[in-house]
């Protein structure tokens, strides 16, 4: 058990979150919910603690950073976009509050079934015609009195992106990959939604096909190149090419998309232990390896 406990923390500064206490705060703050069956999803996500309980709901809980504050863009937002998206979404039922033995506000959801798998045990060309439907879908909301998701213009992230490339050795070719995408036109469309972390860790899938995506907590309005960038994360050219076939793009909104990739790589495998979160670094590698291999082409 300790050991299991070791493996799922993934940051120094982070909760240990048990099954007592979350039993505790759900008896004491929900108790119409005291004996329902309270199950631990394995593997973690990178921030959060997440937790069925009974057959119809899901405890989420911030490992660290979380809301001191309650209600949030999940809870505002995630009921509007739910009717409109091919895919099923959690939707807050209800929200847990700081107590003295958890500082930040928690969240109830509803339950969305499925299972997170492997992008390689899947169809990648089904898996990237899903994704981009979804993604089309989100992109046709109104983006009035949206709030500013994760989709930021590239240059914000140039700082951290080189310190990662820094600690990671230098190398040339990611380092001109990377400038390649800063050269790439900024964004200069109205500021579109989009889910903002579409990582196979996010996807739930049914009888094969993606039927559910959930972690909504980077969603918002930006540079759709934030969401574009799922197709590098699809671990072949095809399912690249498939990806962008269903959801037209312009190059510079492509070459924006390969940098989002290739930050968020060079970030997992610059800030994650192999032994701390395997799967993540993992498909780092797949991306970078698939950006790489456009060099020749």
């Amino acid at each position: 058990m300790l050991g299991a406990l070791m493996m799922a923390r993934m940051h120094s500064d982070e909760l240990d979150i048990d099954d007592a206490l979350v039993r505790r705060l759900v008896s004491e703050q929900f108790p119409e919910w005291a004996a329902l069956p309270l199950v631990r999803i394995e593997p973690p996500g990178t921030d959060n603690a997440i937790f069925r309980l009974g057959r119809g709901l899901s405890v989420r809980l911030a490992r660290r950073d979380g809301s001191t504050e309650p209600g949030g863009t999940e809870h505002d937002w995630l009921p509007r976009l739910a009717p409109v998206l091919p895919v099923e979404i959690p939707t807050p039922v209800a929200q847990g509050r700081p107590t003295n033995d958890y500082p930040w506000f928690w969240d109830v959801h509803t339950w969305v079934e499925g299972e997170t798998v492997p992008v390689r045990t899947i169809d990648a060309i089904q898996a990237a015609r899903d994704i981009a439907r979804l993604v089309e879908a989100l992109q046709r909301v109104s983006s009035i009195d949206a709030p500013q998701g994760r989709g930021i213009p590239l240059a914000e992230r140039d700082e951290g992106t080189r310190a990662w490339l820094a600690q990671l050795g230098g190398d040339p070719a990611l380092t001109e990959e990377w400038e390649r995408a800063l050269a790439a036109p900024p964004w200069e469309g109205s500021p579109v939604w989009h889910h903002g972390d579409l990582d196979a860790r996010n996807w739930l899938v049914r009888d094969g096909r993606i039927s559910g995506v959930i972690d909504w907590g980077s969603m918002g309005v930006g540079d759709p190149a934030c969401d574009v960038m799922v197709a590098w994360k699809l671990h072949s050219r095809a399912a690249r090419d498939a990806f962008r076939e269903a959801l037209p793009t312009d190059d510079a909104t492509g070459d924006r998309a390969r940098g989002w990739v290739l930050s968020q790589a060079v970030a997992a495998l610059g800030y994650y232990p192999r032994e701390n979160n395997p799967t993540l670094v993992g498909e780092a590698e797949r991306w970078l390896a698939l950006v790489l291999s456009e060099r020749a082409t």
